[in-house]
């Protein structure tokens, strides 16, 4: 079953095309990486997911509903969330505080870090947030404040601030981006553990090591067009894919 469905999108900028008749079927439980060379169009095509950018036209359904033309924080209530390529955290809080703002966000939207100084000492609240921290393995770092972080850890809270949201699709900007190896391998494991949670992600990610190592299925952009789309196997065997990186940059 198709949890996220994109059907012939197109996006301009003055006049330059963008994406172009761009077709996605996300199944519900799967990873689902889009990958390909820089200016192929894959940032745009997440901006049209998460309601920072309209398509000019074409369709993207999610869970059976259209998301064009909703904000991006009916697009985060209605079941989305999003890792950002460089991990957004409130600096200035404690870790405890970052995940327990998210925890009202599908409720009350922009207006949850108002919720939370009104319900963030509430014992259910402050468990939930406990709960995900443990599970990210932040939680003895919880009075820490979020600003001190490497950006391996950074991630991990920012991770955790999306999955106490309890969403049903999880979009990830290059999730390793600017990472050491370590804190790769790290990332990798806690998506691998994630995947038991069988949440929808889709990931888009220049690191083909993590791409194979958790992508179901994968599709390739290049010049804003859906050029190969298949299983981890059948793309690296794909002479198309082969020519649309032969000396360019994976991005």
């Amino acid at each position: 079953m198709s949890l996220l469905q994109v059907q012939m999108v197109n996006k301009s900028f003055a006049g330059l095309r963008a994406l172009s008749d761009v077709n996605l079927n996300v199944e519900e439980g799967t990873v689902h990486a889009i990958i390909g060379p820089n200016g192929a169009g894959k940032s745009t095509l997440l901006n049209c997911f998460v309601g920072r950018l309209a398509p000019d036209t074409g369709s993207v359904l999610f869970d059976g509903k259209s998301l064009v033309g909703l904000a991006p924080h009916e697009i985060n209530q209605a079941g989305v969330a999003r890792v950002f390529q460089t991990p957004e955290v409130f600096s200035d809080l404690t870790l405890e505080e970052n995940v327990t703002i998210p925890t009202l966000a599908r409720r009350d939207g922009p207006f949850a870090l108002n919720a939370w100084r009104r319900l963030g000492s509430r014992r259910d609240v402050r468990e939930k947030a406990m709960h995900i921290l443990e599970d990210v393995g932040l939680a003895d770092e919880r009075g820490r404040t979020a600003g001190t972080l490497s950006r391996g850890d950074k991630r991990r809270l920012e991770l955790a601030m999306c999955l106490v949201q309890e969403p049903k699709l999880l979009l990830l900007d290059e999730p390793t981006a600017g990472m050491s190896r370590a804190d790769t391998e790290k990332t990798i494991e806690l998506l691998k553990r994630i995947g038991e949670r069988r949440i929808t992600k889709v990931i888009i990610e220049h690191d083909m090591q993590v791409v194979f190592s958790l992508a179901h299925r994968i599709s390739v952009l290049a010049q804003g067009t859906v050029i190969a789309e298949g299983d981890p196997a059948s793309i690296k065997a794909d002479a198309r894919v082969q020519e649309a990186y032969l000396g360019g940059t994976h991005a």
